[in-house]
C-alpha cells in the first residue's frame, strides 16, 4: 500500500461516548477502527469485576459498540483494533464470536497475549528483578499488600502479525495506547523493525488520538478558537509511509483540529520528550505541526531511536480503606470555624494520630457580602485512611454528625454519613523486555510468539530535564520590554494529567514568537511559586521548542496514584487551567489586543 492508512478512533477510556463507534464508521473513509478502553485505574475495576465473575475482565461495552457497525465493516473491510480485553481478551474474543454468530457474520477474530505477569511476580524476583517502584525505588517485596494486576505493557508487533494473517478483528490487553496505530500501521506499509523513524511518527499519531476528542477541541483552553460547540468528532490519523501523519476528523462534525489542539494533545501525559514505546523511543521534540486546511494538521519530522531494553509493568495494590466527609462552613469566621471543627471532629474520635493517614483540606469558595447562600461557603473535606476498615467506617462518619449541635454556626454536611470504601496502590516498575512472553493467537487458532526488537544506541539525544541551577535563574529576558501582570494564560496554553503519583502540566506558548520569553520566564522556581502545593517536590523540566512548549512533570502530586489520592482533582486535569489562572508579567506585545475579549481577563 503506498496511501496513507485512515486510522479512526472511538473510544478514550472505558465508558467514553456509546456513539462514537457508529459515528466513526458512519462518517467517511476508515481502514482501521480503534478504541482505547484502558488506563492504570481501569485494571483495578477490571479486576473488580472478574472477582464477582471469573467470566468478565474486559470492557463489556465494546460488544454494544461493536454490534452496530461490524457487518459494515466487514463489508468495507474496516479492520477492528482495540485494547478492550483487559484482563481476558480470550474472553472478549469469545465474545464477539459469539455476537457476530448471532448476527450472521463470521469475521475472522484473533487475540494478543502476554502481559499478564501476575502470575510470574514471585519467579520474576527470585531472578533478581526487585521490581522496584519507578518513582520511590522501592523494590516490590517491600509492599504493603500482594498485587492484583500486574501488566507489562506490550507493543505493536503482535497486532501486525494479526493483521497480516487476514484477521479482521484483533483483541488486545495492555499494550501501549500508541501500539493501537503503531500496529496496524506497520502492517499497512510494510514497516521493518528498525524504520524507527516511520514507528516513532505513528507513535506521535497514536498519542494524539488516543484520547478521543481531546485532539479535536475537548478539553482544550482557547474556547473561543472552537466555533462549532457540538460534541468534538472522534480524531482520525491517516498515516503515511515515512511515518508523518495527518490529524483530522470526519466532515460536519463538531470542534476543531488545529495546531493547538494537537499541540496539547502531545503535551498530554508524558514526561521525557524521549518517549519509551517498546518497539521505539519517539522524540517528541522533533516533531513539527503545520497547519494543511482546515481540521488537518501534519506532524512531520518525528525522530525514533531503538526501544529501551526494560518493559514497563503496571501493578495495582489494595492499599486500605477511606473514607470522606465534607462539612460546610458558611459566611464569616470562616477559618476559625475550620480549625475548631477539626480540634472537636477529632477530639470525639480520639486523635488524628490513629489513623495511617488523615488529609484536611479547607477548600474556600466562598466570597464577601455574597448575592446567594451558596457562594458565602467554604467546604472543610476530611478524609481518612487506615488498613483497618472499622476505623473509617461509619465510626468515622457518624462522628461528624456530633458536631451538628455543638459545632460552628451554620454547620451542614454535603451527605449523609457514608461507609468506607477501598482504595488501590498503583505501583510502576520495570522489567527486561525479553521476559514478556508476548505472542499472539491467530484466527486460525495457532500462537505466534513477538520477539521483542534488540534495544540499541540512542539515534537522538534523550531529553534532558533542565538542571536546578539553570532552571531558577532569574526568569525573563532583558528585551521583555514592557510587561503587563495578567493571567498567564492569555499568552499561553496548558494540559495537565496523571502519570501515576506524578502529574504533568505542558504549557505551549500561542505565539511561537513568545517561545523564547516563556522560555527564560518559566522556570522551575517560578512554576513553584505559581503552584505553591508543589513545594518540597521534586519537579522535572523540559524543553520542546519545536513545539513551542514546556513540560513540567512533579513527582508525588498525586500521592499513589489516581484510586488513593485525597487531592479534590486527583488525576490533575484541571492543574493547567490553575497555572494559567495564575498572575505573571507577561510582555505586552504577547497579549491580545487591548479592546479585544482578552484584555477583560486582566486583574488589577
Amino acid at each position: 500500500m503506498t496511501r496513507p492508512v485512515r486510522i479512526g478512533n472511538s473510544s478514550g477510556f472505558y465508558g467514553d461516548r456509546d456513539a462514537a463507534t457508529r459515528e466513526m464508521v458512519e462518517g467517511g473513509p476508515i481502514d482501521v477502527l480503534t478504541g482505547d478502553y484502558l488506563a492504570e485505574l481501569t485494571m483495578l475495576i477490571l479486576w473488580k469485576a472478574r472477582q464477582k465473575d471469573p467470566s468478565a475482565g474486559y470492557a463489556r461495552t465494546v460488544l454494544g459498540q461493536l454490534e452496530q457497525v461490524l457487518g459494515t465493516c466487514l463489508d468495507r473491510g474496516i479492520k477492528v483494533v482495540n485494547n478492550a480485553g483487559g484482563l481476558n481478551p480470550a474472553g472478549l474474543a469469545g465474545q464477539l464470536a459469539d455476537l457476530a454468530g448471532r448476527l450472521g457474520l463470521h469475521p475472522k477474530i484473533a487475540y494478543v497475549t502476554g502481559d499478564d505477569v501476575l502470575p510470574r511476580l514471585d519467579e520474576l524476583q527470585a531472578a533478581g528483578h526487585p521490581l522496584a517502584h519507578m518513582d520511590t525505588g522501592q523494590p516490590l517485596s517491600a509492599a504493603a499488600s500482594r498485587p492484583l494486576t500486574a501488566n507489562a505493557y506490550l507493543g505493536g508487533w503482535g497486532i501486525t502479525a494479526a493483521l497480516a494473517a487476514g484477521a479482521d478483528i484483533v483483541v488486545c490487553p495492555r499494550v501501549t495506547d500508541a501500539s493501537l496505530v503503531t500496529g496496524p500501521a506497520a502492517w499497512w506499509h510494510g514497516w521493518q523493525r528498525d524504520d524507527f523513524d516511520a514507528l516513532a511518527g505513528a507513535v506521535l499519531a497514536g498519542h494524539v488520538i488516543e484520547c478521543g476528542p481531546q485532539a479535536t477541541g475537548g478539553n482544550y483552553a482557547f474556547l473561543a478558537e472552537i466555533t462549532d460547540r457540538r460534541y468534538p468528532g472522534f480524531p482520525i490519523a491517516e498515516v503515511a509511509a515515512d511515518g508523518s501523519a495527518v490529524i483530522t476528523k470526519h466532515p460536519g462534525t463538531g470542534g476543531l483540529v488545529s495546531t493547538g489542539t494537537v499541540t496539547a494533545q502531545l503535551l498530554y501525559e508524558i514526561g521525557d520528550p524521549a518517549y519509551a514505546n517498546p518497539d521505539v523511543i519517539a522524540h517528541f521534540d522533533t516533531a513539527r505541526l503545520s497547519q494543511q486546511g482546515p481540521d488537518r494538521v501534519l506532524i512531520s519530522g518525528t525522530r525514533g531511536s531503538p526501544p529501551p531494553p526494560s518493559a514497563k509493568v503496571a501493578m495495582n495494590l489494595i492499599g486500605g480503606f477511606r473514607n470522606t466527609m465534607t462539612l460546610v462552613l458558611t459566611g464569616l469566621d470562616i477559618e476559625e470555624k475550620a480549625a475548631w471543627a477539626r480540634q472537636e471532629l477529632f477530639g470525639v474520635l480520639g486523635g488524628e494520630d490513629q489513623f495511617e493517614d488523615v488529609d484536611v483540606r479547607l477548600l474556600r469558595y466562598d466570597t464577601p457580602d455574597a448575592p446567594a447562600n451558596e457562594q458565602a461557603t467554604a467546604h472543610l473535606r476530611i478524609t481518612v485512611k487506615d488498613a483497618d476498615r472499622r476505623k473509617v467506617g461509619r465510626r468515622f462518619s457518624n462522628a461528624t454528625m456530633e458536631l451538628a449541635l455543638g459545632g460552628y454556626a451554620g454547620f451542614h454536611t454535603t451527605s449523609p454519613p457514608t461507609a468506607e470504601t477501598e482504595f488501590g496502590v498503583y505501583w510502576p516498575a520495570l522489567m527486561p523486555a525479553e521476559l514478556a512472553d508476548h505472542a499472539v493467537v491467530l484466527p486460525d487458532g495457532s500462537t505466534r510468539s513477538i520477539a521483542p526488537t534488540p534495544p540499541g544506541p540512542a539515534r537522538w539525544p534523550a531529553g534532558e530535564p533542565v538542571s536546578a541551577a539553570t532552571a531558577d535563574k532569574a526568569g525573563g529576558p532583558a528585551e521583555a520590554g514592557q510587561t503587563r501582570r495578567v493571567p498567564l494564560g492569555l499568552a499561553c496554553g496548558a494540559r495537565s494529567g496523571d502519570k501515576g503519583g506524578n502529574a504533568n502540566v505542558g504549557l505551549w506558548a500561542r505565539d511561537p514568537a513568545a517561545y523564547p520569553w516563556l522560555r527564560d520566564y518559566l522556570t522551575v522556581g517560578r512554576l513553584r511559586e505559581l503552584l505553591p502545593e508543589a513545594a518540597g517536590l521534586e519537579i522535572a523540566r523540559y524543553e520542546l521548542p519545536n513545539l513551542s512548549a514546556l513540560n513540567f512533570v512533579i513527582a508525588g502530586l498525586l500521592g499513589a496514584g489516581v484510586a488513593a489520592s485525597t487531592r479534590p482533582d486527583p488525576q490533575a486535569k484541571g492543574l493547567g487551567e490553575y497555572v494559567r489562572s495564575r498572575l505573571a508579567d507577561v510582555p505586552a506585545r504577547f497579549l491580545p489586543d487591548p479592546a479585544g475579549a482578552g484584555q477583560r481577563q486582566e486583574r488589577p
